[in-house]
């Protein structure tokens, strides 16, 4: 081999050699690169929620989601015991539509049967502790005339007559029916 193909082949081999290592200098000639590993984080902990707290009633309410159907619409109340003495129910659970400002509305309010739910009607229940009644609130998205009326933000909800309420958020679009439909707590609605 001529002088310049062993020198060509010895260079060849070197640079092979080096592929994949960190060279010494930048093409400008400065200090070696080096990378250094990315700084681990430390996961922030998730924040506990607070336990749910009981309300002197014994009653904590919860409002389920908004089922529409055909212009109408229903939300199931659920009310579970969380005391440790029984509560007693008998009866329709009275609500209350509040605006965003969280003023009652000028809304009428009916206890029976509408197109969402059956009315089981007033039947004494008990719940011992953990134990849980259901009632449904339903409304039509009826408009009658070219205005409607604004929206409902909230539901005040109380589980009788003259106790205290509890307000949820809940957006009711009445149309121009505003009205109300309540069915009486009950165990299981009936099919």
């Amino acid at each position: 081999m001529k002088r310049w193909g062993w020198a060509g082949l010895a260079c060849g081999l070197l640079m092979s050699a080096g592929c994949g290592t960190e060279t010494a200098t930048t093409a400008g000639g400065g200090p070696p690169s080096v990378s250094t590993p990315a700084p681990s984080v430390a996961p922030r902990p998730t924040p506990t929620p607070p336990p749910p707290t009981c309300p002197a009633s014994g009653a904590s309410i919860t409002v389920g989601p908004v089922e529409p159907a055909l212009g109408h619409r229903a939300v199931v109340l659920k009310l579970t015991n969380c005391r440790t003495k029984p509560l007693t129910l008998n009866g329709y659970p009275q609500v209350a539509v509040l605006d965003a400002r969280r003023r009652p509305m000028n809304v009428t309010i009916t206890h029976g049967t509408s197109y969402m739910a059956r009315d089981p009607g007033p039947t004494p229940i008990r719940l011992h502790k953990g134990e849980s009644a259901l009632a449904a609130v339903s409304w039509s998205n009826t408009v009658e005339v070219a205005e409607t009326m604004a929206p409902g933000t909230y539901l005040a909800i109380a589980p009788h007559t003259g106790d205290r309420p509890t307000t949820r958020p809940l957006a009711t679009d009445l149309g121009t029916t505003a009205k109300l439909t309540l069915t009486a707590w009950c165990l299981k609605f009936p099919s």
